[in-house]
């Protein structure tokens, strides 16, 4: 029995290598780097670029250098709620658990957004944190474990832990989401209390490897 191989598009292959080299640099590329780049002549690059133009996935400056448009950001907002289906159960036996208010923190732009929030069903009392809830990301403990994974992306910087940051007489603590291409963000717990117990950030890390396996 011969093997099956899977037919490919060559034309939507390049275009997809076209997007990730522009995700890949600040500046923007030429018609000229990217078919260097590619490997194929400037007119196969044109006619790339101008279809990936009219969907608003690239955009050209005045000086002709393509750069990822904000289609692709429309695009990624649509990721959101994959990710919250896929991070649910981890973060409610997380909340459970603690008996604390669990999250999922995603990166959109410079800001921290929470995505996906669970309360436990059987304290007395718990902090409000609701989804759509966005900060920067140096203040508070999502945010700042994010920071910590791109500080050392080589390896696993654990969890973060923060009091009083984003609301008064709350902690935090939060682990980042490892090893998930195309998703930036962490899992964390929120709570009122002078310090955070010590099990909670072993526990924290636990849940963001469940979410990461999830998303793989």
């Amino acid at each position: 029995m011969g093997v099956v191989t899977a037919e490919t598009s060559q034309t939507l292959d390049r275009g997809l290598r076209v997007l990730k080299l522009l995700a890949d640099t600040d500046h923007g590329l030429t018609v000229t780097e990217l078919s260097l780049k590619l490997g194929v002549n400037r007119t196969v690059v044109y006619r790339l670029l101008a279809t990936l133009e009219q969907h608003a996935l690239i955009r050209r400056d005045l000086g002709g250098r393509a750069r990822v448009g904000l289609g692709v950001l429309r695009l990624g907002r649509q990721v959101h709620p994959l990710v919250r289906e896929a991070a649910m159960p981890a973060l409610r036996s997380l909340a459970e658990d603690i008996g604390a208010t669990a999250h999922l923190t995603l990166v959109d732009g410079s800001d921290a957004l929470a995505v996906a929030v669970v309360e436990p069903t059987w304290t007395d009392y718990h902090v409000a944190y609701r989804a759509g809830f966005r900060h920067s990301l140096d203040r508070g403990a999502a945010g700042k474990a994010i920071l910590a994974a791109r500080q050392h992306p080589m390896r696993d910087p654990g969890f973060t832990l923060t009091h009083g940051e984003l609301e008064a007489g709350a902690c935090g603590a939060a682990a980042p989401l490892l090893g998930v291409t195309g998703v930036e963000g962490s899992v964390g717990v929120v709570m009122l209390a002078d310090v955070v117990p010590e099990r909670v950030g072993a526990r924290v890390v636990e849940a963001a490897r469940e979410v990461a396996d999830a998303l793989r």
